[in-house]
């Protein structure tokens, strides 16, 4: 090799010296989700971490690892992150992702965002002293599947049974089903109660709900259940069957009604809460954020394309009602 070209590729390694240190002295935040990643979601995510002064590509890096909706998937996609290793697991897509993050390691800092009572799983301690490498935003919504029964026996009052859709795979799901069970049992309804973790199962569990003849379905709190918003509305039309669901994406695809929070706030925080770790404070000390407004969201359009009168009450209730 000539010598000034061998001086050449030099300087050209030396010129990338200080890009390629600056690269791996970026923190690494490496993100889980337990269904499809939802951009909406992640652009939260990413502004919460902006208002920080964190800007992916500039000054942080970022591992993303979906389960798809095969939460099985989720211990090895967190062992992954792990040994990346990351600065950060920011955990999303459902409880059960900051779940498995939890069990994968005690000395990671872990942002969870999600429905689930982090208290009942087990990720804090409690909810302002979280004591351990976990801590985030929850916005509750498993607890409200209560209140969403009573929603929907008031759009058909003269139903003495509902069904109730959850998830086996969910974190949650044993205490949401015996919350809506003893809210069924106090309403005086019977509570049929279907499995479904697919498409497959989805089908067969609205068949089910169909042929006895139910007065609608609280879907579970999942983040599967979300990323088939489109495929629920569309078995509650081919089935005339009302469902109330926790988040509004729901009624917007034509579930009917949804009962929950701003889960778009809930995630930009988390990103704010991910960038005060970055910048030094510890999980342990930084309190698990709870959401505080609650929001009913009513589709007029599914309800008149089930022949639904959707009454005063509700609609005097409803915080948004979608024409």
């Amino acid at each position: 090799m000539r010598r000034r070209e061998f001086l050449g590729i030099l300087g050209g390694a030396v010129a990338a010296w200080p890009l390629a240190a600056r690269a791996q002295q970026a923190p690494v935040i490496g993100i889980l989700c337990g269904t499809h990643f939802d951009q909406g979601e992640l652009t939260a995510v990413r502004k919460g971490l902006a208002e920080m002064g964190y800007v992916e590509g500039k000054n942080i890096l970022m591992e993303y690892r979906s389960a798809e909706g095969e939460y099985e998937r989720l211990p090895a996609l967190a062992a992954e992150l792990v040994n990346r290793p990351v600065s950060m697991i920011i955990a999303i897509g459902g409880a059960v992702s900051a779940v498995t993050a939890k069990a994968a390691t005690s000395t990671i800092p872990v942002v969870f965002s999600n429905g689930g009572d982090p208290v009942r799983l087990k990720l804090v301690k409690s909810l302002n002293h979280p004591g351990g490498n976990v801590t985030g935003i929850s916005f509750f919504v498993v607890t409200l599947g209560p209140k969403r029964l009573a929603l929907l026996r008031d759009l058909v009052p003269a139903a003495n049974a509902f069904g109730y859709l959850a998830n086996p795979a969910n974190a949650s799901v044993a205490a949401e089903t015996a919350d809506v069970r003893q809210a069924a049992q106090d309403l005086n309804v019977q509570l049929h109660v279907r499995s479904a973790a697919n498409d497959a199962d989805l089908d067969n569990a609205f068949a089910a709900f169909a042929a006895q003849k139910i007065g609608g379905v609280v879907v579970g709190s999942d983040a599967y259940f979300l990323s088939r918003r489109s495929r629920l509305a569309s078995l509650v039309l081919k089935h005339s069957l009302p469902a109330i669901c926790d988040v509004r994406e729901h009624a917007l695809a034509g579930t009917l009604m949804s009962y929950g929070t701003d889960r778009t706030d809930a995630y930009r925080q988390g990103g704010v809460y991910a960038g005060k770790i970055l910048k030094g404070e510890r999980p342990e000390t930084l309190p698990v954020m709870q959401s505080t407004k609650f929001e009913l969201v009513i589709n007029a359009k599914t309800a008149k394309s089930l022949g639904l009168p959707i009454p005063e009450k509700l609609i005097a209730l409803a915080d948004e009602v979608i024409e």
